[in-house]
């Protein structure tokens, strides 16, 4: 009896241990290799340096402390409610190197230099070579201080 509890016992753990692994290994929205690291920006868009961001369709870089790896890309999609579009600044549909940080690109695009994948600046859509959009990230807008909070 205990002998074919344990034999149970031992092929439950290792089914449970071999979903856990293979969950791990991919995900559905990114590459396997992409870097997970915290966001938490505050940004004032009464000040000068965020003032496009109160305008549609004007994107800026984020490299502030808590900004990712490479930092972020923020674009107002749409003022009434006021909307934005935050894409972390690591290629999507490929392990980071030197040349995979994402770039505005006619104020219109995001573009990987590596292999010139790119994206709609105002919906993440891909429009070439990758079908992965831009890993984006959560926002909260408070329209009365004008203060936009950036988080995963």
């Amino acid at each position: 009896m205990k002998k074919t509890f344990s034999i149970i016992l031992f092929f439950i753990l290792l089914t449970f241990s071999l979903l856990n692994i293979n969950s791990c290994g991919s995900r559905e929205d990114t590459v396997s290799c992409f870097p997970d690291s915290p966001i938490s920006v505050n940004l004032n868009l009464n000040l000068a340096t965020y003032n496009s961001l109160n305008f549609v369709g004007q994107p800026i870089y984020i490299d502030e402390q808590q900004s990712g790896t490479r930092g972020l890309i923020v674009v107002r999609t749409s003022d009434s409610p006021a909307s934005f579009k935050v894409y972390d600044r690591n290629a999507p549909h490929l392990c980071p190197d030197a040349n995979t940080t994402l770039e505005i690109k006619d104020n219109i695009s995001i573009v990987c230099p590596k292999d010139n994948a790119a994206w709609i600046l105002i919906t993440g859509q891909p429009t070439a070579i990758s079908s992965v959009p831009p890993k984006t990230y959560f926002w909260n807008y408070d329209p009365a201080t004008k203060n936009l909070n950036l988080y995963n």
